[in-house]
């Protein structure tokens, strides 16, 4: 087996991998109540919790501005994957404005499942693109299926283990195939980039209050979280864009 051949292996093992060692590893995780307890719940024109809603704009420029240039210009690269990408940033900002208008494990379940979808995609199609092209097709629909299955089961069950692990895992496997393969697309800044403004925006969303009370209630972390999200997602746009068209496919 070469050496490409043994990193798909391993990157197509770390998923699972990750989901068995939660189960059997880790205690059962509840999502915490104090969860849905923002620190900017300020209406405005009639919207509760203004801020953390109307800031999930900052996912849909990005997720149409990507799916229309995947189906009008078909850039090259892992087009399903992308596209799939795109379409969950387009949902998250309908599910977490959902959410945001009123918080509760019921809302948030909308959300999670829209980012599950995202982030699968994102998985897929940097396998696809750097571990071999030949993957993408048959791991898009069970990708997706295995990220709404994490959130379904915390839904039903209350148990957030296989949620995070998966997050964990699609995270993981991002850095070991930037650190250790190239893609013939030689884009990997945007990607380093992408998912350095994505690790900023799960630390803002910790800091929620603290940025609220010194900012003296201007904003607070988790409408900074989806700004940075969104262009995220908005430097994947502009690696695909740079791109040519034709679908050129990856060996």
């Amino acid at each position: 087996m070469d050496g490409r051949k043994r990193w798909q292996v391993v990157l197509g093992l770390i998923p699972p991998a990750a989901l068995a060692g939660a189960l059997i590893l880790f205690d059962s995780l509840a999502q915490p109540p104090a969860y849905h307890e923002f620190a900017d719940r300020r209406p405005l024109a009639g919207i509760p919790n203004f801020a953390d809603v109307a800031s999930n704009l900052a996912f849909l420029v990005p997720g149409l501005l990507g799916l229309r240039l995947c189906l009008a210009r078909r850039p090259d690269g892992a087009l399903p994957a992308w596209t799939l990408f795109f379409t969950g940033l387009i949902a998250v900002t309908f599910g977490s404005a959902y959410y945001h208008w009123s918080p509760g494990n019921g809302t948030l379940v909308w959300d999670r499942g829209a980012m599950a979808v995202a982030f699968m995609g994102l998985y897929v199609a940097l396998l696809a693109e750097y571990a071999g092209a030949r993957l993408e097709r048959p791991l898009v629909l069970p990708a997706v299926i295995l990220g709404a299955a994490t959130v379904l089961y915390w839904h039903w069950t209350g148990d957030l283990r296989p949620y995070f692990a998966l997050q964990g895992a699609v995270f993981a496997s991002a850095l070991v195939m930037l650190a250790t393969m190239e893609s013939v697309f030689r884009q990997k800044a945007y990607i380093v980039g992408a998912l350095g403004l994505y690790a900023a925006a799960v630390a803002f969303e910790q800091l929620d209050r603290e940025l609220f009370a010194l900012t003296g209630g201007v904003i607070a972390g988790h409408a900074v979280k989806h700004c940075l999200a969104g262009l995220a997602g908005y430097r994947v746009y502009r690696m695909l864009r740079a791109r040519g068209g034709g679908q050129a496919q990856q060996a």
